[in-house]
């Protein structure tokens, strides 16, 4: 999972993703390179994100909900404008971006997941991202990759 890059994709996102099966990007894209150079790592589902503008940008939901490894993901930009009930609408996992901190909380049995900005530093905050992993329908297992703190 990844959000925030506006429009920078750092080596260390390469590498930090390299061999996962899917990629999500909750928005904030900045531009189709990021989009490009994170293609040639996995499958990539992004949606719009605020900065996301343009014609390059439009053929991107703000929201979406996909099926992946037998979970159901909502992927949405800003989780303050939220206006499902995940849990009633089995929902495994919510992956936001937005706020660009790092958050991972499980809420009934919803996993919400937000892997942090892996663009420009902003805010003082680390930049991050996110993995998800899982073992033949064990506990999902988020892990949080902090490239760099100011």
């Amino acid at each position: 999972m990844i959000a925030d890059t506006h429009g920078l994709l750092r080596p260390e996102a390469d590498r930090c993703l390299a061999g996962v099966s899917h990629i999500i990007h909750a928005g904030d894209i900045g531009s189709e390179a990021v989009l490009d150079g994170l293609c040639r790592i996995a499958p990539v589902t992004a949606i719009r994100g605020n900065v996301d503008r343009g014609a390059w940008a439009e053929r991107f939901p703000e929201t979406l909900t996909l099926r992946l490894g037998g979970l159901s993901f909502y992927v949405l930009h800003d989780l303050n404008a939220l206006t499902i009930d995940p849990a009633e609408r089995g929902i495994d996992v919510v992956v936001s971006g937005h706020s660009h901190r790092a958050r991972v909380e499980t809420i009934n049995g919803v996993l919400y997941l937000n892997p942090g900005s892996a663009g420009k530093r902003r805010f003082k905050l680390p930049v991050t991202l996110a993995t998800l992993a899982r073992d033949s329908g064990g506990p999902l297992r988020p892990v949080i990759h902090e490239f760099y703190r100011i």
